[in-house]
């Protein structure tokens, strides 16, 4: 098995992203192999920018090509489950940007397809990556944090309606939900990587900030399933941008940084209730390597997986947590009634969170 993998990249937009920060800077991990967008000039930009050895228009081209190993969509999330769905049927592994699809529906169908393939269907969460955040988990799945007690999770941002100028945004048929869909869903996969699942969930969602079809603002109670409880807000309306973790457990408080595009990285104010904990703490950390940030982080935990040397980073039972806990999200606010979780196929909106007529 070669160690270096050639990844095609989909989608220029977040995409130069994924190549910046996650690829290029790995040359001996990562070939660039082909870029694919619809747009000629944003195409032609990014394959120059980063030396691509191919350039193309058609996503099927990539499909048929025997030198690809990886397909990283950064596509909409409107056209996720068919190409993830013709990717995988290719014999590709597949990176897929967020949300993964439209519904818990569509992601048990990607769990079936990405088993029947062969091959690693990863989502992607890049903030949990950054030394605050890994060294919380660290510490929280060590047992030393203890009880959790209770959590804030903030995702307060800013977008005027110029961010919704493109076509596809502010529509519950293309981007398939608002702040919460394609904001928050990173803090929320944030809490429950370092707190656990959520058993119940109570939320208010309107829009306020712009004139579009989604949601812009969200306020909600969740409680999780170790019986900690959790406030939730999300807003598009921020004069000023963070994504902030506050998680008070019995021997622990963390709280990140509040970096709105990083909320993984350091430093991470790490409170120990004791001299006894510290120590602990500092013995745990004693021997602790740094993560790449981000995407690099990712893809370097992702890049050994495809060499057979750790985890899945990512999973695809991963995408299906955050996806249910947006479905309850959804249906609370919808309905006005307090959610229970797991969410299977008999709830009404295992098919789509989305309101009736989308």
């Amino acid at each position: 098995m070669s160690e270096v993998k050639s990844v095609a990249v989909v989608g220029c937009n977040i995409g130069r992203s994924h190549i910046a920060e996650g690829y290029a800077p790995r040359p001996e991990r990562w070939r660039l192999a082909a870029v694919c967008d619809l747009n000629q000039e944003r195409l032609d930009k990014v394959a120059d920018e980063f030396s691509f050895e191919s350039r193309t228009t058609s996503f099927d081209e990539l499909l048929v090509r025997d030198d690809i190993d990886v397909i990283d969509l950064c596509t909409p999330p409107a056209t996720h489950f068919e190409l993830v769905t013709k990717a995988l049927a290719a014999g590709k592994h597949v990176v897929c940007e967020k949300p993964l699809v439209g519904s818990l529906r569509d992601v048990d169908l990607m769990q079936e397809a990405e088993a029947g393939s062969g091959r690693i269907l990863m989502p992607v969460f890049q903030y949990r990556y950054g030394d605050g955040a890994q060294k919380a988990k660290r510490i929280i799945d060590a047992g030393i944090a203890g009880k959790p007690y209770l959590g804030t999770v903030e995702t307060h941002w800013k977008r005027t309606a110029t961010y919704y100028e493109v076509p596809w945004r502010g529509k519950w048929e293309t981007e398939l939900g608002g702040v919460l869909m394609t904001h928050a869903i990173h803090i929320h996969d944030m809490l429950t990587y370092l707190m656990g699942p959520v058993s119940k969930l109570f939320a208010r969602a309107v829009t306020r900030v712009n004139a579009i079809e989604v949601e812009d603002c969200v306020a909600a109670s969740l409680e999780m399933a170790s019986g900690a409880l959790v406030a939730s807000s999300a807003t598009l309306g921020s004069q000023n941008e963070i994504s902030r973790l506050r998680l008070c457990f019995e021997n622990v408080t963390f709280e990140s940084a509040g970096a709105a595009y990083s909320p993984g990285d350091d430093p991470w104010t790490i409170l120990p209730a004791n001299d006894a904990v510290a120590a602990r703490i500092d013995a745990l950390l004693a021997d602790y390597q740094p993560v790449g940030r981000r995407f690099l982080g990712q893809m370097d935990a992702f890049h050994e997986a495809l060499n057979g040397r750790g985890p899945v980073p990512v999973t695809v039972a991963d995408a299906r947590q955050a996806l249910e806990l947006a479905t309850a999200f959804y249906h609370s606010a919808q309905t006005g009634a307090d959610i229970a979780l797991p969410i299977g196929p008999e709830h009404p909106k295992y098919a789509s969170w989305r309101p009736n007529g989308h």
